[in-house]
């Protein structure tokens, strides 16, 4: 962070530690979120090629959360640096890396006791993230700028979503040429969620819209596409088991010109009689046949928290398996009580194509084994140490550009999370 960035991080901070003490109801607090995070990538998202070496590295993220409040409104700050250490040189005062930013800014207005709007740079997550999630993972986290219409009342909340996204402030057209990660040029959403004394459930209706591109570059802007996806999550007992599951379908257009026709299905039954949870579920979202469709069938999980899901070595849907042959992915897991504070976390995958590969291959991927242990060292302190492994099929190298498949495909990973409260104020 260079010298200017930080002074203005200071002066924010001084004022609103000022502006809590003057008034007879407010609340102030500021939080730290660090964690450096040692990873060892030997396959790690892709198979590993022939004759290359493995990759190593330390990641941080070093983030301040403010958050004030008074009367009926909310302030929220969050201000973070995402480096990889070695990334700046030690004495580059210009920040050439680019590794700070506003991870959020939102200010919530609480109308009454059952009303409030949301607006800003803000994290949007709901239920097992699936769909919408911040990402927490990923160092540099998941927003959104967006504005929130939101209704709690009891045991019901409904949530109201818009987006409109533009890159600069053009008098003259609104092209978005940002695009990747399927970015939105708009975005609307409406969340409903009933809980009851064990079980749950909650329905989400998503409407994203894409700038399209033609031409020979792609270059030309040529209106807005719109995909639409529409589920439900849910949860509840069965005597001592507890289930959880989902159910989405995603149409609309994956581009101008092609139609979407795609779903997302998913059921886990835990287990835990008593210190030590089981767990069986599976997972299927629709795919494509290689050998070609009129419309695209492969579903795709757009904001969510993607690495939590088919296995922790990112596969899957993490930045990669869009508009591909889908999957279906059969898991059970342990989670053992490793001691004070602690647990071991052990889960194996087996993963298949959803349609067909091209000249009737095998639709089996190969199986993954992910373990991790947490242990909270102290108030505010934890360690997590993980191991993943890939075995392989033939199958697999179609989908991933035909690198081979018999090379050894293993991630480690040791990561210290310290996420304090620095400072909090109370005043009434």
């Amino acid at each position: 962070m260079n010298k200017n960035k930080f002074t203005i991080v200071k002066l924010t901070l001084v004022f609103l530690i000022i502006l809590s003490s003057q008034f007879a109801i407010a609340q102030l607090e500021i939080g730290a979120d660090i964690r450096p995070r040692f990873e060892y990538r030997h396959g790690f998202n892709n198979l590993f090629p022939d004759n290359a070496e493995p990759g190593a590295f330390v990641v941080q993220r070093s983030r301040l959360n403010v958050k004030y409040s008074i009367d009926k409104l909310d302030v929220m700050m969050s201000m973070q640096d995402v480096s990889t250490w070695g990334d700046t040189r030690q004495i580059d005062a210009t920040d050439s890396n680019n590794s700070f930013s506003l991870f959020q800014a939102w200010v919530e207005y609480h109308v009454n006791e059952n009303w409030s709007t949301k607006l800003g740079r803000q994290v949007l997550s709901y239920d097992d993230q699936r769909i919408l999630g911040g990402l927490d993972w990923a160092m540099q986290g998941r927003f959104h700028d967006a504005a929130l219409i939101k209704y709690k009342k009891d045991s019901f909340i409904a949530d109201f979503g818009f987006a409109f996204s533009q890159e600069s402030q053009s008098s003259v057209g609104n092209v978005f040429t940002i695009q990747g990660a399927f970015t939105y040029k708009a975005m609307q959403f409406a969340y409903l969620k009933k809980n009851w004394e064990n079980s749950s459930a909650s329905f989400l209706f998503l409407n994203t819209g894409f700038q399209n591109f033609t031409g020979v570059d792609n270059t030309i802007a040529d209106g807005v596409y719109y995909r639409q996806t529409a589920g439900s999550y849910f949860t509840f007992p069965v005597n001592k088991l507890k289930f959880k599951g989902s159910a989405y379908y995603q149409f609309g257009k994956s581009n101008e010109s092609t139609d979407l026709n795609a779903y997302q299905v998913s059921l886990e039954a835990n287990y835990k009689p008593a210190k030590t949870l089981f767990a069986l579920g599976f997972e299927m979202l629709s795919g494509t046949d290689q050998d070609g469709d009129t419309k695209n069938k492969s579903f795709f999980p757009l904001y969510g928290t993607n690495h939590k899901f088919n296995g922790f070595m990112d596969y899957f849907y993490v930045g990669n398996h869009a508009n591909n042959v889908g999957l279906n992915d059969l898991y059970a897991k342990v989670v053992f009580n490793a001691g004070k504070n602690a647990t071991l976390l052990t889960k194996a995958h087996y993963f298949s194509a959803n349609a067909d590969l091209s000249n009737n291959a095998d639709n089996y991927f190969g199986t993954e084994l992910d373990i991790v242990y947490n242990r909270n060292l102290m108030k505010d302190v934890t360690l997590s140490v993980g191991y993943s492994q890939l075995f392989a099929s033939d199958s697999m190298s179609l989908i991933k550009s035909g690198l081979p498949n018999d090379n050894t495909n293993n991630w480690g990973w040791v990561q210290l999370k310290i996420q304090p409260t620095l400072f909090k104020s109370t005043n009434k």
